[in-house]
């Protein structure tokens, strides 16, 4: 797998040749609590990217670090950009290296809250016939290795991303505060308040930032996560080579 910010313009045009896939890391730079890094989200994304490597068909852009996290504002740390700014930026990277011949992408995202602007975009690039790239994070197509290992879905620097990060950023993980995320966390995302959700900031419901068990959290859960995530990156990079461009632009009005 190229990366691309690695090549000259003269290299590039050869590794262009052979790429049928780009994939577009994305995440977050925002508080996941005292005991796991900042880049939580933006370095599981990379780190599934990156796991694909074997493959020659495919081009690795540079990662987006930064996202939709207005809701963490007030931890220290955390970044944001505004979700519209979001969306053109990314529609912009696309764009950009769509115009070099390669129209189809998986953005590999690792911030939930980035979801909602990842499927607008995708929609804008497939509607205007630019790119087909669709939005896919990490931990999207292993429900059945999250229920096996945690029973549960994942939240926010819990029990999952802690084993992620555990896997693939080990250092960076201060285990000895695991036990003091865990009691400032929260339960839920939110409080539901006769059907309505209205813990809009993350403070709102969680003292540490944490909604979840991160003490339950450990490498070996972690070392499946990813070997999980980047077979299903994998089979959907081969899936996506597979298709015709034109098939993938929206039908005609009937």
């Amino acid at each position: 797998m190229s990366l691309l910010h690695e090549h000259t313009t003269t290299t590039a045009a050869d590794a262009l040749d052979d790429a049928e896939v780009a994939l577009l890391p994305t995440g977050s730079v925002e508080q996941h609590g005292p005991a796991l890094p900042l880049g939580t989200d933006f370095m599981a994304a990379e780190a599934v990217a990156r796991s694909v490597a074997d493959r020659g068909n495919v081009v690795r852009l540079p990662t987006v670090p930064v996202g939709v996290s207005e809701h963490h504002r007030q931890f220290d740390g955390t970044l944001w950009t505004d979700p519209a700014t979001f969306e053109d930026y990314v529609a912009d990277i696309v764009t950009s290296f769509a115009s070099h011949g390669v129209k189809r992408v998986v953005v590999v995202n690792g911030h939930g809250g980035n979801s909602g602007a990842l499927q607008r975009v995708a929609r804008r690039l497939r509607r205007e016939e630019v790119a087909f790239a669709v939005p896919w994070n990490w931990w999207g197509g292993i429900g059945d290795v999250l229920e096996d290992e945690f029973g549960t879905g994942i939240t926010h620097a819990d029990e999952i991303e802690t084993s992620m990060i555990l896997a693939v950023a080990e250092d960076l993980v201060r285990e000895a505060a695991l036990a003091e995320a865990e009691a400032g966390a929260g339960g839920a995302w939110g409080h539901d308040v006769h059907g309505a959700n209205v813990g809009f900031d993350t403070i709102d419901f969680s003292d540490s930032g944490v909604v979840g068990r991160p003490t339950e959290g450990s490498r070996e859960a972690g070392d499946r996560l990813l070997s999980a995530s980047s077979e299903q990156l994998d089979a959907l990079v081969e899936w996506l080579a597979e298709q015709n461009v034109a098939d993938l632009w929206p039908q005609e009005h009937r």
